[in-house]
């Protein structure tokens, strides 16, 4: 039995204790927002929160995933990461879509670490994260929108 606490509820799962993240996110607690992209932790599209830092769920095995786990559906509770959500409504961000739960949960990461960051630090933090409608100025755009109503909060 492997014991998990995912956007601040306890979750006893009989799980193999190398399952990804991932799987028991989606398949057994029924958490649908974090996607499946590549397997290998080089697109994104799996990143949620491990006590706070981005993490690709899709490679991390339910025995090393021992912390406070935030999925995107917590962020509308979040907020840092209500702030990046209304950035990337304002702007038009998205297109299909499939990335954007990792694309936001990485750059809520980063400002809940870096508040103000240089444009680097954004493309620096946003590495790995793929994007194949190529919305990627975008992205960098609402980061550093979210950046300021951050360092102005």
């Amino acid at each position: 039995m492997i014991s998990l606490t995912i956007n601040g509820e306890q979750h006893e799962l009989d799980v193999p204790d190398d399952m990804p993240l991932l799987w028991a996110i989606r398949d057994v607690v029924g958490l649908k927002g974090t996607k499946f992209g590549c397997g290998i932790a080089q697109c994104g599209a799996c990143t949620v929160h491990l006590d706070g830092v981005a993490t690709r769920s899709c490679v991390t095995p339910v025995s090393n995933a021992q912390g406070e786990i935030t999925t995107i559906e917590a962020m509308a509770d979040d907020a840092v990461g209500q702030k990046v959500q209304q950035a990337w409504l304002d702007l038009g961000v998205a297109q299909c879509g499939y990335c954007q739960g990792g694309q936001i949960m990485s750059a809520t990461a980063l400002l809940k670490k870096t508040p103000a960051p240089e444009t680097r630090d954004i493309i620096d933090a946003m590495e790995g994260n793929l994007c194949r409608c190529g919305t990627y100025n975008r992205i960098l755009a609402a980061i550093e929108r979210a950046a300021d109503k951050e360092a102005s909060s």
